[in-house]
């Protein structure tokens, strides 16, 4: 990053709540159903169909607010956007505009081991549009999303680099799923970010040309989009014959070859035409919503953690950023595993393996129930930590039983003092001379002894055993 030039980015996401109908009608939500199965005569936009708006969509808009510190609008109006996209099937959009469901918050991010107040102007419950399918020379439109509600959370343009945006963004999508408000599976569709990207010359304080990134569904994507991004507006600041000049407009990333290209040229709110939509009365939210206790946050989580199980902050902040992930290894701590065990276990160990061959801990084929009992026979000195790392490899292949899979691989421990003594006295009678130098001052000769013993036991013997009978036969 050029010194003499400040970023300026601010995010919009789209999330689609997860409510059995849409927001307007008592179409399902489901994903992946046949195309234009999941439609009725309101959100295809056929005439006079009335919208009426979804409860469950609100009272889930509000707990989004509690959670981000916001100011809850009791009364807030839904508006009608214009605009004409094939998906769209009404020519406009029922959205809010004036006065939104949520007001001003804000969420704190962490970079490094600074921590930074991200602010966020608002957030809008509105309805999705449909999807457009190109399959060779044709264009076909499948209406299933159209009507799926949405929050949209805009933040103020707070963050100064690509690292602070992904921050935000992770930790956004973590509340959403803390809450249980959205799946935010990106993949499909249901947690997907605008960027807002403008560079300006240091100490300047009018903002630079902004353009907005369109519909990126992926933290990778975002960053390299936000990058590409920066890195053109400061060519463009520094060459006066620079070939692509930064207007203001909508861009898309092209994820194959890492750039944006120009889209459109950006709409300002004056083009879409907002008035009150007169269909739908304003939204009075009900006084119970404003009482509703939300589930513990990201941050609480990990601070509890740091506390209740002397972890690590780092290690809790691995845990907790994923809400199956802290049900994981709670319940690996309530299966008797020490927290320290469960978290090197659960983070390094079986996320390494799952990151590998691209699944997650949901997908996981290794269930709690299993790497807890691994971990108790690591703990009990069955096996050794190098054989539990064996172990967990055919857990990730073999429907099997953690015992069943200790004795197929042979790597139950020696633990009788007594047997490992006898493989003690062999090795040091084997090697007199290597003994008389380690009595002379070589003490670096005590991990040869080690791996002999351990060679000569196939690899079975208790470390924590041999370590003490070759100290005591040495000293």
């Amino acid at each position: 990053m050029n010194k003499n030039y400040e970023v300026v980015i601010g995010l919009e996401v789209h999330v689609q709540l997860n409510t059995k109908t849409k927001i307007f009608c008592n179409c399902a939500t489901s994903f992946g159903d046949e195309p234009n199965t999941n439609t009725c005569p309101t959100c295809l936009g056929l005439p006079g169909a009335l919208p009426v708006l979804n409860k469950e969509a609100v009272k889930k808009a509000v707990m989004f607010g509690k959670a981000v510190n916001a100011q809850i609008n009791k009364k807030s109006i839904f508006a009608r956007k214009n605009y004409f996209y094939p998906d769209l099937p009404k020519g406009y959009q029922i959205s809010q505009f004036e006065i939104p469901i949520v007001g001003k918050g804000f969420l704190e991010i962490e970079i490094g081991e600074e921590k930074k107040k991200i602010g966020i102007t608002r957030a809008h419950l509105e309805e999705d549009a449909g999807k457009n399918m190109h399959e060779g020379e044709y264009s076909k439109v499948d209406l299933n999303r159209a009507g799926t509600p949405l929050l949209e959370i805009v933040s103020e343009p707070d963050m100064r680099s690509s690292d602070e945006a992904i921050a935000y963004l992770k930790k956004l999508h973590a509340i959403v799923k803390y809450l249980g408000i959205s799946d935010a599976n990106m993949q499909e569709g249901s947690f997907r970010c605008d960027a807002n990207v403008s560079v300006r010359p240091r100490g300047q304080k009018e903002f630079g040309t902004r353009v907005e990134i369109k519909n990126i569904n992926s933290f990778r994507f975002i960053k390299q989009a936000i990058e590409y991004e920066i890195q053109r507006h400061i060519e463009a600041y520094e060459y006066d014959e620079y070939e692509e000049e930064v207007v203001q407009e909508t861009r898309l990333f092209d994820s194959k070859t890492g750039e944006t290209r120009s889209m459109r040229g950006k709409e300002e709110s004056a083009d879409y035409r907002y008035f009150p939509d007169p269909d739908l009365l304003p939204l009075e939210v009900p006084d119970e919503f404003f009482e509703i206790t939300i589930p513990e946050l990201p941050d609480e989580k990990k601070e509890r953690y740091i506390k209740e199980f002397k972890l690590k902050e780092y290690d809790a902040g691995v845990l907790t950023a994923d809400p199956a992930l802290a049900k994981y290894f709670e319940e690996l701590v309530e299966k008797g595993a020490s927290p320290i065990m469960a978290s090197n276990w659960l983070s390094v160990e079986l996320l390494g393996r799952l990151n590998k061959e691209g699944l997650n801990i949901l997908s996981s084929p290794v269930n709690s129930d299993k790497l807890s009992k691994l971990i108790a026979r690591i703990e009990d000195n069955t096996i050794s930590n190098s054989g539990g790392k064996k172990v967990l490899d055919l857990l990730m292949t073999e429907e099997i039983e953690v015992d069943v899979a200790i004795e197929k691989l042979g790597l139950k421990q020696i633990t009788d003092e007594g047997a490992i003594e006898k493989i003690v006295d062999e090795v040091l009678a084997q090697n007199e001379d290597k003994v008389a130098e380690y009595k002379g001052g070589k003490e670096k000769l005590f991990g040869f002894f080690v791996g002999q013993v351990m060679k000569a036991s196939r690899g079975k013997a208790n470390p924590q055993v041999v370590n003490k009978l070759l100290k005591s036969k040495l000293s």
